[in-house]
């Protein structure tokens, strides 16, 4: 082993070296004899502090620390997408091979070498080239086509050569320009670095979840960012693994930064089981996983976030909408706790470092919808959605507050309503959206210039809900009018009806915005029918004989077109039912 270097210090995940010449910022490199993967986080002088992406019990002072001068990149290429990778890029399917412990000291490709895939190229000898034009693609899975792209850091030029259609590895030349770049199947990026584009875009267009409370009070724009914060038991990973089964983007990236193992063994045994219903194939043919739980180092913990960035931007570039998981960012946030305890750093609030707050906006700030490097026609996104895991669900700790700071939309989970059994157990009072105006022409073009009446009756109702619930405090149910009993009751069949979903149904599991509109059209006709009821003189306690609950609860496992029919035959009836209630 070359020797760039020696240990002096050993504090955990952080070594303390003395380098032998000029070493740079975050620069990996390859600590003691085990060679254990190592990045460059503070220089001073002739002495530098490593984290290490592996556990350092049994290391030295005195043992070599070799220098690559490179800083922590990742391979870009097809092979990505249906794997399964370690904090830093490892794969885990072919680790596993070889057992179900992670050997210290391993070093292997990203990406397989040697398999083969076949190149289509759509440029030919003579054509220009700039940074992000894709000069042909591969079928990556049953139907997705990866772009093989121009890497960012190339400058304009002319193809000088492309192999013709046919199988090659990533070792194989499939382009060469005129300036003597040789372009393979893959390329290398800086985790940390954010790749560049020509423009971002404004949100216009919503990432369509299939959860009713998420899309119709609390939507996300595609290239916007959410945050999910609750406590423990709220819900938080159910939720984010509905969402990467059921959203409407191209490429979902799922990122178990520091969670629980049997949480993440889950996700490995379901996601490969599922299938797409969009393209009827595995949902994994369009995923990717990051595992990195609890028991792994720390430092790769921090590292995953980034990895998990890089190979989002890298499928935008391609032109895809890619939503982009991390659960937690909690869980992050400790990392870098911890990291900079060892590094004896000044503690900000509640022991965190005071450039958290950065971290977090150079993290956010890279989601977006933009157009990428390359041809103009291409739009592409990266959707953002954090679970953040407050101690004792305090939303007013750091992470979250922080959090709150930078993205546009905030999914509140409610311990109460996940007691309750109510999932998803989002709290409407606190939870909020930013990108409500944004998607109003998009809303009202696709779906109707009623959907925001729809909404703002929704809305409504549940404001009335909170004030009668304290009034009911104060006077008692009894104390109400007949018309506020039945805005309280019916508060209550819009949590069940429409608020809460069973994720083990399978029309109720995922709901479109057809089907979401014409369940609030159902709602409001039974409530102003009602209502009206009961200003002719409808008693509220006599609506309790008759059996519109469960009938309203039935129609949620009905598609679109059962629910018009059958929901318009029992409104009718229900209104004859009513009718006769009066008369007597």
């Amino acid at each position: 082993m070359t020797s760039d270097g020696i240990i002096t210090g050993v504090f955990g995940p952080v070594i303390q070296a003395k380098a032998f010449h000029e070493v740079k910022m975050f620069e990996v490199s390859f600590i003691g004899k085990a060679r254990l993967l190592g990045e460059v986080i503070r220089i001073k002088e002739d002495m530098i502090d490593v984290q290490v992406y592996e556990n350092t019990e049994g290391l030295r002072t005195g043992e070599p620390i070799e220098l690559t001068g490179n800083l922590l990149s990742l391979e870009l290429g097809p092979g990505l997408l249906g794997n399964v990778f370690d904090g830093i890029g490892r794969p885990l399917n072919k680790i596993s091979e070889n057992g179900i412990f992670i050997p210290r000291g391993l070093h292997c490709d990203t990406l397989p070498r040697t398999k083969k895939w076949q190149f289509t190229p759509f440029l030919k000898t003579g054509d220009p080239v700039t940074a992000g034009d894709a000069i042909g693609e591969v079928l990556e899975g049953t139907y997705l086509k990866h772009q093989v792209l121009v890497p960012p850091y190339h400058k304009d030029s002319t193809i000088e050569h492309i192999v013709t259609m046919g199988n090659y590895s990533l070792e194989d030349t499939v382009c060469v320009l005129s300036n003597g770049t040789e372009i393979s199947l893959s390329h290398e990026w800086e985790v940390r670095k954010p790749r560049p584009y020509r423009k971002r875009l404004p949100f216009t267009f919503p990432l369509l979840t299939g959860q009713r409370i998420l899309d119709t009070m609390f939507p996300v724009a595609l290239g916007g960012s959410a945050v999910l914060p609750g406590g423990f038991g709220t819900g938080k990973t159910i939720t984010q693994q509905s969402l990467a089964k059921w959203c409407n983007a191209d490429i979902i990236i799922y990122i178990g930064c520091g969670e629980r193992g049997n949480e993440m063994t889950e996700v490995l045994e379901e996601f490969p089981e599922i299938q797409d219903p969009e393209n009827n194939a595995p949902l994994m043919e369009r995923m990717v996983l990051i595992a990195n739980t609890s028991n792994m180092p720390v430092a790769a913990r921090e590292a995953s976030i980034y990895l998990g960035m890089t190979i989002g931007e890298y499928y935008r570039d391609m032109g895809f909408d890619v939503a982009m998981m991390a659960d937690s960012t909690s869980r992050w946030a400790e990392a870098l706790r911890e990291i900079a305890g060892r590094l004896e750093e000044m503690p900000g609030e509640e022991g965190y470092p005071a450039y958290l707050g950065s971290r977090l906006a150079q993290y956010y700030e890279r989601a977006g919808r933009v157009v990428p490097l390359g041809n103009a026609d291409k739009k592409g996104s990266v959707t953002v959605i954090n679970a953040v895991s407050p101690p004792g669900g305090d939303f007013s700790e750091p992470v979250t507050q922080s959090s709150l700071r930078l993205a546009g939309t905030f999914w509140g989970l409610d311990k109460n309503l996940a007691q309750q059994r109510h999932f998803p157990a989002i709290n409407w009072k606190t939870s909020y959206s930013l990108y409500n105006d944004q998607l109003y022409d998009f809303l009202v073009k696709n779906i109707g210039s009623e959907w925001y009446d729809l909404k703002h009756f929704l809305s409504s109702v549940l404001d009335q809900e909170k004030r009668l619930s304290d009034l009911v405090q104060l006077v008692g149910r009894d104390g109400l009018s007949e018309s506020d009993k039945w805005t309280l009751e019916f508060a209550d069949l819009v949590k069940i009806f429409f608020l809460q979903q069973n994720a083990f149904s399978d029309e109720d599991s995922h709901c479109s915005l057809k089907k979401q509109k014409a369940m609030l059209n159902v709602l409001k006709k039974v409530f102003q029918l009602i209502g009206n009821k009961i200003d002719k003189g409808l008693l509220f306690e006599e609506l309790q004989d008759i059996p519109f609950r469960a009938k309203l609860v039935h129609l949620k496992d009905m598609n679109r077109d059962e629910l018009n029919n059958a929901a318009e035959k029992w409104i009718t009836e229900l209104d004859r039912s009513l009718a006769v209630e009066v008369i007597q």
